[in-house]
């Protein structure tokens, strides 16, 4: 009985070595082309926060495709580089409009109640 089963493990385990390198009738199986970043990030226009939160990997054998994470993680720094850069234009800009705004003097200031006071 136990010749048996061995002999029937091993016709089993044939059975499957030979399908799967393809000495079967239908010969090997075919190559799976690798699943790709299906909505990768918009390249027309500035990356939202929809996008970000949409944006999906898809998983393969060790975990993501490290080509699509890095190209996503650097389409998203240089975004960000982008927008610090006009941030801190538009900052220097309005510093330099605030320090050459002439300053009121507070006696010229309307009063409270939306009428010149009266002495």
């Amino acid at each position: 009985m136990f010749l048996f089963l061995v002999v029937a493990l091993a016709v089993v385990v044939a059975a499957v070595t030979l399908a799967v390198v393809g000495g079967g009738e239908g010969g090997p199986l075919p190559d799976v082309a690798p699943e790709r970043l299906r909505d990768p990030l918009p390249l027309d226009r500035p990356v939202g926060r929809a996008d970000v939160e949409s944006l999906r990997f898809p998983l393969t054998v060790r975990g993501y495709r490290m080509a699509d994470v890095d190209d996503a993680l650097g389409r998203l720094g240089a975004e960000l580089a982008e927008r610090d850069a006009r941030i801190a234009d538009l900052e220097s800009a309005l510093a330099g409009s605030r320090a050459a705004a002439p300053h009121t003097a507070p006696d010229a200031a309307p009063h409270p109640s939306g009428q010149e006071e009266r002495q």
